[in-house]
């Protein structure tokens, strides 16, 4: 086994490879989104950002890495992301934000396993993410994950935004860029 890499030093290792996280001190290398899995994250983030940014209520990113832990360090980069303005530093951070999204949402590839992507929801959740939402294009689903239970929205369902967004209902097809 590898030594372990602390937060800081992953943040000077993470600058020379495409894209990575760090996951219980240890580096682990992602490949590239394809250009479906970019699209859809584009969406979901133009969605969002829409929403948020008319009411004030945050900051919406892209693959932006969040501090899970310290110890052991992990660092997540969720496709895309929401902060609520409460959690917001000013000034805002220049490297990692110091600790979880509020929303975390995942776009799944081709190649992303089941239990992988499972270890990501854990993360998210156990750190105090209040929602991650699973989209899953090839299903045409988005399950919402939150501490206590796990909902699943088919194509033609809304999904709740509720507890992060409340209010904000989009179609698991506007989410997916799927035109009626």
């Amino acid at each position: 086994m590898v030594a372990p890499v602390s937060v800081d030093e992953f943040w000077d290792v993470a600058r020379g490879l495409e894209r990575a996280e760090l996951v219980g001190g240890q580096v682990v290398e992602l490949v590239p989104p394809g250009f479906r899995h970019g699209e859809i994250a584009a969406t979901i983030s133009h969605l969002l950002h829409e929403y948020i940014t008319r009411r004030g209520l945050g900051a919406v990113v892209g693959e932006t890495g969040f501090i899970l832990s310290r110890d052991p360090a992990t660092v997540r980069a969720p496709d895309v992301a929401v902060v609520l303005s409460a959690r917001v530093p000013a000034p805002r951070p220049v490297r990692f934000f110091p600790g979880p999204p509020d929303l975390a949402v995942e776009v799944l590839s081709p190649d992303d396993r089941p239990g992988e992507v499972a270890a990501k929801v854990a993360d998210y959740i156990r750190a105090g993410t209040q929602a991650v939402w699973v989209v899953d294009p090839d299903a045409e689903t988005v399950t919402v994950h939150s501490r206590d239970q796990a909902i699943r929205y088919g194509e033609n369902e809304l999904v709740d935004g509720a507890p992060v967004l409340p209010g904000f209902h989009p179609a698991v097809r506007d989410l997916l860029g799927v035109s009626s």
